[in-house]
């Protein structure tokens, strides 16, 4: 059922009258005595999710009880991180998801099913597990905030991925992120519909019905002043607010160009990005985009590590981001791989298939380092100082030597692609 249902490509909807939304449809559900929020972390600090949390707080009061953010695999949220996201909320009330430890599982995926989701590319059952605190802690609502954008695994990110893999396990991040690189990124990124999206979708019809999920689905977009504003929020408890979210977000959040790009230069926030896990955004947010031979230039004056944890860290410093069909081989072949497939993903996503040449440009990593897993290297210092992303516009831009770039100042919020390569939409 929708509760609330707003968005427009050029519409505009207020931090209050986001709020007033909210708490109305908070309202009509009546009393409750024991509440868990699931946001987004500081990765999707723009989602507006942090303004929607503590409005839910202080509707709610002392019966939001948890606070759990939807983690993956990212690193847990600082205290200044939850401060700057989440304003009043008390920090008592975070809990720290481990996607490795704590989790109940639920039920599991057939194999038959998921060769089925995936043209027969993938042939392995996906369990699904949960945090504890999700699946057993007797919450008699769980609000499930979160920003619908395109995304390299589930094609959209926002609704039960949220549940299943920003609250889920190992087992579960671990398949689908390799089901969705087996698939191929460019036939799943920005489309609502998705092998991964299947898989979550069983998993909700299946072994989560009857959990009291209302799920707050924001679509955020950038205005003509280059500021961040709020498109769409849909608040609804089945899969209907997630298609509206997404075919908002498909209209908002994907920017489809009439020719490649030769050189792209993306600019990742060091508040937002710190390892090369978020920060490869700038790739795979690009590679529709960019042409055969091109350059794709990130500027990462805060990423100093490749994984979100030590073990992830270690596997891309062993082999590096090597594309599809070397990755594939060696899942076949390494055993540490084939126990951590969402590192094997992640070594997809982050390379350019040898179509373009990737040079990075890290405050915290050395030239060893880059080059080691196969990216050029600059330093931060020479790259800013001829690509300053306090004096370029999003877009093209046409330096005083006339070289021409394109530039995105936060990868995270959207997806640059060819029509053509987009499928001529």
């Amino acid at each position: 059922m929708i509760f609330f249902s707003q968005g427009s490509p050029h519409g505009r909807i207020t931090p209050a009258e986001a709020r007033e939304a909210l708490v109305s449809c908070l309202d009509k559900l009546g009393p409750k005595k024991r509440v868990l929020a699931l946001p987004p972390d500081f990765t999707r600090v723009h989602s507006q999710a942090g303004l929607l949390t503590e409005a839910a707080w202080e509707h709610y009061g002392r019966s939001l009880s948890d606070i759990l953010p939807a983690l993956g695999t990212h690193a847990p949220m600082t205290g200044e991180e939850i401060r700057r996201m989440f304003g009043e909320v008390p920090p008592g009330l975070f809990r720290v998801h481990d996607w490795r430890r704590g989790l109940a599982s639920i039920g599991e995926v057939p194999a038959g099913l998921v060769r089925k989701f995936s043209g027969g590319r993938i042939d392995y059952p996906i369990p699904i597990q949960v945090a504890r605190l999700v699946a057993e802690g007797r919450h008699d609502l769980i609000l499930s905030v979160g920003q619908v954008v395109p995304h390299e695994v589930a094609g959209m990110a926002g609704h039960n991925k949220n549940l299943f893999i920003g609250a889920g396990g190992a087992e579960t991040i671990h398949r689908t992120h390799f089901l969705g690189a087996a698939c191929g990124m460019e036939a799943v990124m920005g489309r609502a519909d998705s092998p991964v999206r299947r898989v979550l979708d069983h998993a909700s019809d299946n072994f989560a019905r009857g959990w009291p999920v209302v799920h707050v689905l924001t679509v955020v977009g950038r205005a003509d002043d280059s500021g961040l504003v709020l498109r769409g929020l849909f608040i609804g408890d089945d899969g209907e607010c997630f298609a509206r979210a997404a075919a908002l977000a498909r209209r908002v959040n994907v920017a489809l160009l009439d020719e490649p790009l030769r050189k792209v230069v993306v600019y990742l926030d060091p508040a937002e990005y710190k390892s090369t896990w978020l920060g490869n955004k700038s790739v795979y947010r690009t590679r529709l985009a960019l042409a055969d031979g091109g350059e794709l230039v990130v500027l990462a004056p805060g990423v100093g590590r490749f994984g979100e944890d030590p073990v992830i860290d270690g596997l891309v410093r062993k082999y590096g981001y090597l594309g599809t069909s070397a990755v594939l081989d060696l899942v076949g072949r390494e055993e540490d791989l084939r126990r951590n497939l969402s590192a094997a993903a992640h070594l997809i996503h982050g390379s350019s298939e040898g179509r373009f040449a990737i040079t990075y440009c890290p405050g915290g990593l050395s030239r060893a380092e880059v080059e080691g897993v196969g990216f050029r290297y600059v330093s931060p210092d020479r790259a800013m100082k001829r690509y300053d992303p306090g004096s370029l516009r999003e877009g093209y831009n046409t330096l005083p030597d006339g070289e021409r770039v394109f530039f995105i100042s936060n990868p995270g919020l959207g997806l640059w692609a060819c029509r053509e390569e987009f499928g001529g939409e």
